[in-house]
Order: structure tokens, then C-alpha cells, then sequence
């Protein structure tokens, strides 16, 4: 359950309370809202709308097993609260048909800026529903801490095999209804997922008058007092205001009708703005000397950024405890009609832009200029027709951030649907930049062979094809990420040339089989690391993705001795570093900084304090050799960064992801889900690591003919510099 905990404890927020009672939908008669979202196996599991089942009115959601490997699902539902404290309950009822190898139930959680308790989680996986089970109501409760800007977030959760249903959520605050669902108050009714907006020919004026507009509307959407506060449903508004910019033939009825539209949001007070340290600023009002503005609309936008929108924001805020953008308030507008129309289009480049142009503390970093990117995508989003195509551009928007946590994580069924649901049984990576096979389960290849032709295409051919569409910080992790999709197919055998190790090349049809069992395979394989040990006598091991918390005490302890401890970052590993960088410094040391947003003035951010490993009263005498290469990403660097300030530590390796950052989620139209890395992550010197990784002390790399040998040439290295004097 551990990966579950960390799937859903990265948030975002889809609705808030200060615009009106809105219908949260929690008994589902109003059908699968937008605000409802799934989490979890895309392939494995099947959500969908029940008028069979129900134990209230006439529908049900129901979430059921349909895959082969065995995972979870959630529905989830996510609001904020303003609160004074208390106890919050989620109620709700639950029927069940032969769940096994997990469970069902209720899923509650508080995420909040209470500083010692940032968060608490309740799931019902203690006690959890199994079997075949009539309708039975289930409740959950947690602590409300006082706070000003909490999110709950609520659902269910169906773990294993089976099927579950649920029916007739509520919450409730102290007992008393939060939201009540039998209220015969007038609801705000959900946005429809139509805009009404169709563009069938562009202009250059067209595509430049878009781009002035797709600035303007997240210009105003962040700074914009009555805006910015939630006063008006923002998307609504740009799908209103779209024909009238389409009319003008000329700038000054652009301009005019932008003032006008600009004007009816209220007039503009004057307003203190906070003024804060800040370490690097990425926006100003430059940008509108590049349309050539009327004077009037120039004064209005400057009179707003310099009385714009001070502390709550509806659309943006940060998380206290580690200070990543939360971009709140972002409906994901899924219907029945997957593909969102040309207004979503629209408006899903706009706001994905915009969120980049003011919050992505790297922006700085990216291969093209990012102003440069919303005119060069304008035509690509409004003619991109089909499911597959959005999902698509959508992909190369995302690489255009140069981050390898900008990856596309829901709704990109199309692109996954093109890959193949088939693959050849072996696993490969590039190695000494030729593709690799490094582990094989079909006889007629060996490791350590290279591939050098798909269905007679060149590998480097194949790669040119697909770079455009994996969203990596580097070369290395595009090369990565397009690996693990390039032996995939949806036929029966896979045509490959290969040279094996006496250089011979042949090509060969390999039977290809079921991805899913090939990858829970090789996941089944990688259970048997081993934590921690001693090797060679008087030389300690330490590989952090096995190790346990509790096991922290019990590695000091049985390693205190050696002569060296190798600590090999090669796998992910949990978050438990800073309770075992203490044991390798003599005295407090600073590691790193990050920088965060300032919300009341987009597109800054701020220095924080230097991070520092403080002084343990055991301190390590040996030497620590820290091995990382390219899968060495993102917390993972991190955990670098802080070994890095031991005494006598030697990083070695190849450079690492370049991604490091906590994450930032990110909701588009039409139900796609991505990321970004939220803060900014230096040295104490301010060095950087985004795109360039942790760089080792000493690079090595392994080669095709150790891998042809089955050996870890980079442990193998390790150990040969410990027995060093």
C-alpha cells in the first residue's frame, strides 16, 4: 500500500466554496461530474455509471477488476474548507461481488497548512470489505485542523480483484451536513463540456490577436483582484469573449474590445503589495510592447499588475510544508465526449501555458524561449480533430518544458492504445548509445545483444519519430523513456536485427506477448534486493530502495565497523535519507536550496533557507562511495545531494535525471493529468541540478561487454576503491 500513499497524497483542488452552494454530485444522479476523477491502473480496471445498481435514485458508481495483474483503483473527489477545527466524517454506502487480494472502501484525507500535521490519510484497508456484500453504510472520520486552506478529498478505493459500488457520499462537519445534498437550494450547475466555439480557418492576425488573448486571460486570471478571487468562472469567461476577438479586422477593435471585456470585471483599487526577497523573477510587463498596444489597454493591465490580487488566490497557492504551486480550481471537463471541442482546446493551451509562464521555477531552462510557444501552438491545438491528436500536441507542449516530470499520467488512452499492448520478453536501455538487451526471456536473444533495427527501421530512426512526444529534462532520459516503448506492438511477432556478441547480425521474429505480465514479471524479480549487508569482509552495502525505516538503527549499528558503505541509488527509494545523512558528517551541513512561488506576485520565487544534514552524536569513520546513474531521478538526486555532504563521500556514477523538485499537478480539459517539478532545487553555491543531474566525482558508465558479462561495473568499481588505502 505504500504506492498508494504516495500516489494520492499529490493534490490538487477542483472546487471551492466561496462562489455558492455547488452541487458536489455525491450520490451520482447527475451522472460522472468532471470534478470526479480516477487514479490509479488506466488498464486494469473499468469506472463507470450503474442504472442497474443503486441504493439511492437511480444511479451508482461502480469500479470492477477486468485486467490480469492484480492493482487498485480510486475515484476521488477533491474540494478545500475553511475551517476552525473539529472532526470531518465521509459517510457512504458500499456493496461488494468477489473482491479478493485486497479490498474495498471509503477513502478520506486532509491535506491542510498545519505545520506539524500537514496532512492525515484514512483508508479503510485495516478493515476493508471483502467478499460478496449487500449495501452497507461505512463511515470514516479525521481531526480538521484550524486552518484557512485545507483540501479533503474523498471516494472510494477498490484494491485487488472484484467489484465494488458506492452510493450516497456525505460529509459532515460535527455532526452537521457539509454541503447537503437534500438542500432545496438553488445549485450552480456544472460548466457543460461544450464551449460552443468553432475555428475552421486561421489567420497570421487570427493566430497573433489568440496569442495576445491566451496572455491577457491568465495575466488577469492570476492577478486580477475579482478574478483572481473567484468572483467569476474564469473558462466561461474566455469562451464568452472568444467570437468577439474574432470579429476584429483590425487592432484597434481588438484593443477596444479588450478594454471594454477587461472593464466589466470592476474597477481597479489601490493596494498594498507585498514585497519579498526574491531570487530570480521571470515575469514583467515587457511583453506587451511586442503587440504594440493601445496606450489605454497598456495603462489598465499595468494599473492591475501594480494593485494586483494579495494572499487568497482561487486558482493558485502553495503548500506550506514544502512549498510547491498548487494550481486549484481546474476542472478537468471530461463528458461523454472524450475530446474537448476547439474552445477546450483552446483554453486547455492557454492555461497550461500560463501555469508554466508564472509557477514553473524552471522556465528559465527550457530549450526554446517559452514566449515564443504559445503562437507556435495555437494552430496545432485548434486543428488537432481527433482524440489521438490531442493527445498528442498536448505531449509536445508538455516536452517543451524539458522536464521528466512533465509526462502525460491520465487520459492518454489513444497514445497508450497506438503503442501495442504487446511487447518482445526482454528489457533494454542504451548503453554506450547502442540499444541493449539486458534481460530475456525468449531464446533467441542473449544479454548484452544489440538491437539495431525495428521492423527494419534504424533505432536512430525510430527515436527521431518519437522524441517530440516524452517529456524528459535530457537526452539520456528521452533515450530512457523511449526504450521502454519501443519494443511494444499490437502484433503477434516483432521484427528485429540484431548483433550478438561474435558480431554476427541477423534478424529475427520474435513472438511477442502480454506487456502486463512481462513487466509484473521483471517487478516480481526486483523483490529479492537485498537492503542492506556486508560484502567483502570489512565493506558495508546499502541499497535504499529495500531499506525500511525501522531498519536505519540496525544499518548504524552492523556497519558502524567497516572500513566503507557503499549506498546505491540506482532504484528509487523511499523517503528516508535525512534519517541516514546524519551518520556520515561530523559537524551541521548545509546540501541545498529550493526556491518557491510568491503568489501575490507571479512569476517570482524566493530563496529558501539552506537545507542542512545536522550533526548525529555517532558519526561514521569510513569512507561512503554513493553510486547514481540516469535512473537515479528525482527524490533520488536529492538524497544524493544530501550524502554528498558527508565527510569522506565519493559520488560515482553518471549523471543523474535532472529532475529533482517535488511535483506539481497539473488538470487539463478532456481529463489528462501531468506534472511538473514544482520548486526550483540548487546547491547551497546555487548550482544547478535541473537538466544536469547530480554530477558524479567519478564517471562510469557500464559497457556492452560487462553487461555480455552479467557484471555491475559500477559496484564492482565501488568495491575496488574502498580496498584503496
Amino acid at each position: 500500500m505504500n504506492g498508494l500513499y504516495k500516489i494520492f497524497v499529490i493534490l490538487f483542488v477542483l472546487l471551492f466554496t466561496n462562489c455558492g452552494k455547488s452541487k458536489l454530485n455525491l450520490d451520482f444522479e447527475d451522472g460522472l461530474s468532471p470534478n470526479w476523477f480516477v487514479y490509479g491502473n488506466q488498464t486494469g480496471f473499468s469506472v463507470s455509471l450503474d442504472s442497474t445498481i443503486a441504493k439511492s435514485g437511480k444511479y451508482s458508481i461502480a469500479m470492477e477488476f477486468t485486467g490480469d495483474v492484480v492493482d487498485y483503483r480510486g475515484f476521488i473527489y477533491k474540494l478545500p474548507i475553511q475551517s476552525s477545527g473539529g472532526k470531518i466524517s465521509l459517510s457512504g454506502y458500499i456493496k461488494t461481488e468477489n473482491v479478493t487480494d485486497g479490498f474495498a472502501g471509503l477513502w478520506l484525507m486532509v491535506d491542510s497548512d498545519f505545520v506539524w500535521k500537514p496532512f492525515e490519510l484514512s483508508f479503510m484497508e485495516q478493515y476493508g470489505i471483502t467478499g460478496t456484500n449487500d449495501w452497507k453504510r461505512y463511515e470514516l472520520t479525521l481531526d480538521l485542523p484550524r486552518s484557512n486552506n485545507s483540501i479533503i478529498e474523498i471516494g472510494g478505493l477498490l484494491s485487488g480483484k472484484g467489484k465494488m459500488w458506492m452510493d450516497s457520499l456525505h460529509i459532515s462537519i460535527d455532526g452537521e451536513l457539509y454541503l447537503n445534498e437534500d438542500s432545496q437550494e438553488k445549485r450552480i450547475e456544472e460548466l457543460d463540456i461544450h464551449s460552443h466555439i468553432s475555428i475552421r480557418q486561421l489567420s497570421q492576425q487570427n493566430i497573433r490577436d489568440l496569442e495576445l488573448l491566451g496572455r491577457i486571460w491568465g495575466f488577469l486570471k492570476y492577478h486580477h483582484p475579482a478574478i483572481a478571487k473567484g468572483n467569476y468562472d474564469w473558462d466561461r469567461e474566455l469562451f464568452k469573449f472568444l467570437p468577439i476577438l474574432l470579429e476584429a479586422t483590425n487592432q484597434k477593435q481588438r484593443d477596444t474590445a479588450l478594454i471594454q471585456w477587461i472593464k466589466q470585471y470592476g474597477k481597479i483599487h489601490s493596494t498594498h503589495v507585498n514585497q519579498q526577497f526574491v531570487n530570480k523573477t521571470f515575469q514583467t510587463l515587457s511583453w506587451m510592447d511586442d503587440f504594440n498596444l493601445d496606450d489605454d489597454l497598456k495603462r489598465i493591465l499595468t494599473e492591475i499588475y501594480n494593485n494586483r490580487n494579495q494572499g487568497f488566490n482561487y486558482y493558485i497557492q502553495k503548500r506550506s510544508y514544502i512549498q510547491n504551486p498548487i494550481f486549484t480550481n481546474e476542472k478537468s471537463y471530461m463528458g461523454k465526449e472524450h475530446l474537448p471541442d476547439t474552445g477546450f482546446r483552446l483554453l486547455s493551451l492557454f492555461r497550461y501555458w500560463n501555469m508554466i509562464n508564472y509557477f514553473y521555477p524552471y522556465k528559465y531552462l527550457t530549450d526554446k524561449d517559452w514566449d515564443t510557444i504559445l503562437q507556435e501552438y495555437i494552430p496545432a491545438f485548434i486543428y488537432a480533430d481527433s482524440q489521438l491528436k490531442y493527445e498528442q500536441v498536448s505531449a509536445r507542449l508538455m516536452n517543451e518544458v524539458c522536464d521528466s516530470h512533465a509526462v502525460l499520467q491520465e487520459g492518454w488512452e489513444k497514445m497508450e492504445m497506438q503503442k501495442g499492448d504487446k511487447q518482445v520478453p526482454i528489457s533494454v536501455r542504451f548503453v554506450e548509445n547502442q540499444l541493449i538487451v539486458m534481460e530475456s526471456d525468449c531464446p533467441e536473444l542473449k544479454r548484452g545483444d544489440i538491437i539495431t533495427h525495428i521492423e527494419g527501421k534504424p533505432i536512430s530512426m525510430i527515436i527521431d519519430s518519437l522524441k517530440a512526444y516524452y517529456p524528459a529534462s535530457n537526452d539520456m532520459q528521452k533515450r530512457m523513456c523511449i526504450a521502454k516503448d519501443i519494443i511494444r506492438t499490437h502484433n503477434n511477432t516483432l521484427l528485429l536485427q540484431c548483433m550478438d556478441a561474435y558480431g554476427s547480425i541477423q534478424k529475427k521474429e520474435i513472438n511477442t506477448q502480454n506487456r502486463i505480465h512481462f513487466l509484473d514479471k521483471m517487478r516480481n524479480k526486483k523483490k529479492d534486493i537485498v537492503g542492506y549487508t556486508i560484502i567483502d569482509k570489512h565493506i558495508g552495502y546499502v541499497n535504499l530502495s529495500a531499506v525500511k525505516k525501522e531498519d536505519i538503527p540496525f544499518i548504524k549499528r552492523e556497519l558502524a565497523n567497516t572500513d566503507g558503505i557503499i549506498i546505491d541509488l540506482r532504484i528509487f527509494p523511499p523517503d528516508i535519507f535525512h534519517l541516514l545523512a546524519p551518520f556520515f558528517v561530523s559537524e551541521t551541513r548545509g546540501f541545498a536550496r529550493h526556491t518557491w512561488i510568491n503568489p501575490d506576485t507571479p512569476g517570482e520565487f524566493v530563496l529558501s533557507p539552506v537545507y542542512k544534514i545536522p550533526k548525529s552524536r555517532e558519526t561514521y569513520k569510513g569512507k561512503l562511495i554513493v553510486i547514481v546513474n540516469e535512473d537515479t531521478e528525482s527524490n533520488a538526486e536529492f538524497a544524493a545531494m544530501a550524502f554528498r555532504a558527508g565527510n569522506r563521500t565519493t559520488i560515482i556514477g553518471s549523471n543523474t535525471g535532472g529532475y529533482d523538485g517535488n511535483i506539481s499537478q497539473i488538470v487539463l480539459p478532456g481529463g489528462l493529468v501531468t506534472y511538473i517539478s514544482g520548486n526550483g532545487v540548487y546547491y547551497p553555491d546555487g548550482g544547478e541540478t535541473q537538466r544536469i543531474g547530480i554530477v558524479p566525482d567519478m564517471h562510469i558508465e557500464p559497457t556492452i561487454k560487462g553487461i555480455r558479462e552479467n557484471r555491475d561495473e559500477l559496484l564492482e568499481h565501488a568495491i575496488c576503491m574502498m580496498k584503496e588505502r
